[in-house]
């Protein structure tokens, strides 16, 4: 596995950019438009019905699309708006302290019998912070482990594997919700009108992910990893963990107040006789309020962080609140350059009607072989776990994989937001042993604080159980969810 992993790392350092390779594959596409189009290839469009021919972008109809359509394309890229919007709240609390210090504080007030239970699921939840929970969640752990006479070492992993491995699961609707679900919807427009994936679309299977990924990673850790590692015989005293302040604590109490009053004024508002967050019929599903989760979710940060910024006096004047928000813009400037790249990609893809020739292609092979069953999604798991290993971004990989996959697997009649749910699954569980993974390096240099020889080998051989038994069981649990015919979100099954 180590020699594997090694080889890994090699090719994946040989890969550019996420931006420059969906450069280089817009590129491709623009080839590859003109190659096809020579033979005159056709295909019925499944969403029409209507025959379509391969056009070609080098040529006078295709270098006026590219041009006209550039800036069109990144301005009405779905994701754009909703993560950037979902990310004015969360980077506010983000910036504020709200986010860390609640993750501080779950950790440290955990009973010692709940510590471990308390560090997989604060690295669950922590992906509202982003890439941030990984600098936060695996030292705060070690430190814990370390006072409670544990292991540190094996609170680093818990720490770790509930932040990478879990990345995707949580109580709460996050960017990574909103992000996905948009990519899964400019691809889906290319099937046919009105279909679209929301940011809930996956949020009951996810509800219950948190709590399986919760008690599977605290058994590992506490039945693999730290049996394994043994009795602790290293340094004990290099470093103190920080106590939350009081004036921190009081912070956590008035945006849990604030918490409190939105959620009332929200049912409020949802359950008054003709509310307007209902549909016409008085149901949810579909509804104004599931359309609008993404302004609810973003209220509800601002008001919580601005509750716990006064106290803490993070925030002592109105200007300080935008001034944090475009910090936290500042953050998603490598993200919004992504997506200009991406959304060229996946408007090639459309244009010239590639995609729906492989989907189409694609759908009639796994038919001739019968593989359009469960077992085809659980071979695309496999599959995108396997090149989460060489692109550790879930947004690019899933830009790459989506205009291939969800108008094939809609033909099998599987519901987009079920393929993306699938994706989410494999893209999550390989995070933590990927040698790509920018913070690998950082979680080495944490471990060596406790284990002076610890290596690259030390990490993976900790980390490989929580990657191999959490995918093995997500998937099962999948799959069972799936032949049960239980909603994966509100209104939403594996079948369109």
């Amino acid at each position: 596995m180590l020699r594997f992993l090694d080889r890994v790392e090699v090719l994946g350092n040989k890969l550019p950019h996420p931006f420059m390779l969906f450069v280089y594959l817009a590129l491709g596409i623009i080839v590859l438009s003109a190659v096809i189009s020579m033979f005159n290839v056709t295909v019925d469009h499944p969403g029409t019905g209507e025959e379509v021919a391969i056009k070609s972008l080098i040529s006078g109809e295709g270098l006026k699309y590219i041009l006209t359509s550039m800036l069109t394309n990144f301005v009405e890229f779905k994701p754009l708006g909703l993560v950037l919007g979902m990310m004015l709240g969360i980077g506010l609390a983000q910036k504020v302290g709200l986010i860390q210090t609640f993750m501080k504080k779950t950790i440290i007030n955990a009973p010692p019998k709940l510590v471990t239970y308390a560090v997989v699921l604060t690295g669950i939840l922590g992906n509202l912070a982003s890439d941030a929970a990984f600098i936060i969640v695996p030292p705060i752990a070690a430190m814990v482990f370390l006072t409670l006479g544990r292991h540190p070492i094996a609170g680093l992993a818990a720490g770790f594997a509930g932040v990478g491995a879990g990345f995707t699961a949580n109580f709460l609707i996050t960017g990574t919700d909103a992000l996905l679900s948009g990519i899964s919807t400019e691809v889906a427009k290319n099937i046919g009108d009105g279909i679209t994936v929301t940011p809930v679309d996956n949020y009951f299977f996810m509800i219950f992910s948190v709590v399986m990924l919760m008690t599977v990673g605290t058994w590992i850790t506490e039945k693999i990893v730290e049996p394994k590692l043994g009795k602790y015989d290293g340094p004990s005293d290099e470093k103190e963990l920080e106590e939350i302040k009081p004036i921190e604590s009081r912070g956590l109490r008035n945006a849990g107040i604030t918490t409190l009053i939105y959620m009332g004024l929200l049912a409020l508002a949802l359950f008054l006789p003709n509310s307007a967050l209902r549909n016409e019929d008085g149901g949810l599903i579909p509804s104004p309020f599931l359309d609008g989760i993404v302004p609810i979710i973003l209220f509800f940060f601002i008001a919580v962080s601005v509750a716990y910024g006064i106290t803490v006096k993070k925030i002592k004047t109105t200007n300080d609140v935008p001034k944090f928000m475009g910090e936290s813009m500042k953050d998603m400037s490598g993200f919004i350059i992504l997506i200009f790249a991406a959304a060229q990609f996946i408007a090639y893809f459309d244009w010239t009607n590639i995609g729906v020739w492989i989907a189409v292609s694609g759908a009639e092979f796994l038919q001739s072989i019968n593989m359009t069953g469960l077992p085809v999604i659980v071979g695309f798991i496999l599959l995108a776990a396997v090149l989460n290993l060489l692109i550790f971004s879930g947004s690019a990989q899933w830009a790459l994989m989506a205009p291939v996959f969800i108008p094939m697997f809609a033909l099998l009649d599987y519901n987009p937001a079920f393929t993306q749910m699938a994706f989410r699954i494999a893209d999550s569980s390989t995070n933590i042993i990927t040698p790509l993974n920018p913070y690998v390096p950082m979680i080495l240099a944490f471990m060596k604080e406790y284990d002076k020889k610890a290596g690259f080998g030390t990490l993976f051989s900790v980390m490989l159980p929580y990657t191999v038994i959490f995918l093995t069981i997500w998937t099962i649990l999948f799959v069972i969810w799936n032949l049960l015919g239980l909603p994966i979100g509100p209104g939403v099954f594996m079948k369109s």
